[in-house]
């Protein structure tokens, strides 16, 4: 690939720079920046975004674990020149130029990183239509104007139009709400559950453009919420006893009475539904509580007997939703199956370590997707990925879930430069998924917005990725 950057476009001030002014951003920036992507450091963790796609990214990590690096950086990524940068892959990937999109390859300047530090997280230095003005941890962030951004809008007017944003933290979702209804928030994302009913009427009616006094947006989201089963222990390295569980709960139920409307039920694959991706064809559980009970005969627990105690763990989050949803599933597997789960809440710090060392059997996951691509989700699938002892740490398919079939295809499709057939294949490793009961999808998620009437020009997204730059308020609403 092989990428020319737009001229005159400038880091934002900052004292970092000889007289606080801001210089011109050059491929040697990003040259810079997506070395240090590839650095073995307590303060990376994006190294997979590279790792064995970008030639020499692989030798270049290696290197600096090994305290033996060379000046070079990533032999793969070149400089041609001021304007001019050359990344070459070990292999094609089609979905490369979206990992190129994700956040870990913003670029910023070594000057910032030498004045700063690690310290650099709360000194942001960018080139962004808006700029650092000041931090207070979990409390606000303020950015203001970039009066130097290169952006123009279609009639020859700098952007971006506002002044300046401020982004709060409250932990308590009600009394965002409440300073939203006062009309000091000019956003809100996500609800409260039990708060839908209050603020917009029924959801339903909501989505159709009624019973509000405020605009509701909603966007499908590249998220699924699963449950995962560990495939290497019992009672989960039988298939039977996976798809019986899978049969037995009725995820249409889920959504429109415990979500309240919130959420999409996940009746087809693992991939939530996706522009381009016909996730529709995709076979899923429908809820059938005879073909979960003929299933668990088929394990050896007919009606449940002898079935194992096993736990359900979560962690505190996602608002109630946790919670809410793991008590219906245990009361679903009680009525279909005849089996009783307990459900064990730890902290999630203590429930990833958990999972990712292969003491869970049965878990509350989510997948967000980093970029859009389906790849992405089933990633998490890949053989590759599961390490030889499951006392060892899987960070990424901690399910163990191992499969020549799947392996294969997803080889296959990863090299796949045509969009049409590399959809296709991802199509039928979902599928596969499916038909092996890998995991337990319950509903894909929906992202939510309350914003105020004057907020205009600030359409929503799947990824929920905020382009505020050419956002502005209409004085007729205020």
């Amino acid at each position: 690939y092989t990428f020319h950057l737009r001229k005159g476009v400038k880091f934002h001030d900052n004292k970092c720079f000889e007289g606080g002014v801001g210089r011109e951003v050059k491929a040697a920036d990003f040259k810079y920046c997506f070395d240090r992507i590839c650095e073995s450091s307590p303060t990376n963790q994006m190294y997979w975004t590279f790792k064995d796609k970008v030639k020499g990214a692989n030798e270049h990590f290696n290197s600096l674990k090994d305290k033996q690096a060379n000046d070079n950086g990533v032999t793969g990524i070149t400089v041609i020149d001021d304007y001019t940068l050359k990344i070459e892959l070990n292999h094609p990937f089609a979905g490369f130029l979206n990992i190129l999109a994700h956040n870990a390859t913003y670029v910023y300047p070594k000057e910032a990183v030498t004045t700063y530090g690690a310290e650099m997280r709360i000194n942001p230095v960018g080139s962004g239509a808006f700029a650092y003005k000041r931090i207070k941890e979990s409390e606000t962030v303020i950015l203001e104007r970039n009066k130097k951004y290169w952006g123009i809008d279609q009639f020859g007017n700098q952007l971006p139009y506002l002044d300046g944003l401020k982004f709060s933290f409250n932990k308590e979702k009600k009394a965002e709400l409440l300073e939203f209804k006062k009309g000091n928030l000019d956003l809100v994302f996500r609800l409260p559950l039990e708060m839908i009913n209050e603020v917009v009427g029924e959801l339903e009616d909501a989505k159709k453009g009624g019973n509000r006094p405020y605009v509701m947006q909603i966007s499908p989201a590249l998220n699924v919420f699963f449950l995962g089963f560990q495939h290497q222990l019992e009672p989960f390295n039988n298939i039977y006893v996976r798809k019986a569980f899978n049969y037995a709960i009725d995820r249409e139920a889920i959504v429109t009475y415990t979500l309240q409307g919130e959420g999409r039920p996940a009746v087809n694959g693992f991939v939530p539904p996706f522009k381009g991706y016909d996730s529709e064809s995709v076979r899923g559980y429908e809820f059938s509580p005879s073909k979960a009970k003929k299933h668990l005969a088929k394990a050896g627990f007919p009606n449940g007997k002898n079935f194992p105690e096993i736990a359900l763990q979560i962690n505190p989050g996602g608002g109630d939703r946790n919670i809410q949803v793991a008590e219906v599933v245990q009361k679903m597997l009680n009525e279909n199956l005849g089996i009783n789960i307990k459900i064990e809440q730890m902290q999630f710090a203590q429930h990833l370590e958990s999972v990712e060392t292969g003491k869970s059997l049965f878990w509350r996951s989510g997948w967000v997707a980093d970029y859009p691509d389906p790849e992405n989700f089933l990633n998490l699938l890949y053989g590759a990925h599961v390490p030889k002892e499951i006392s060892e740490k899987a960070y990424i398919n901690p399910m163990r879930y191992e499969s020549s079939t799947f392996d294969s295809v997803f080889d296959i499709a990863l090299r796949e430069l045509n969009t049409a057939k590399r959809m296709e294949l991802y199509r039928q490793l979902d599928q596969i998924v499916v038909d092996d009961a890998v995991t337990m999808p319950i509903f894909y998620d929906e992202n939510t917005r309350l914003i105020q009437v004057h907020v205009k020009n600030f359409p929503s997204n799947s990824m929920e990725f905020r382009d505020l730059s050419e956002v502005y308020f209409d004085e007729e609403d205020l």
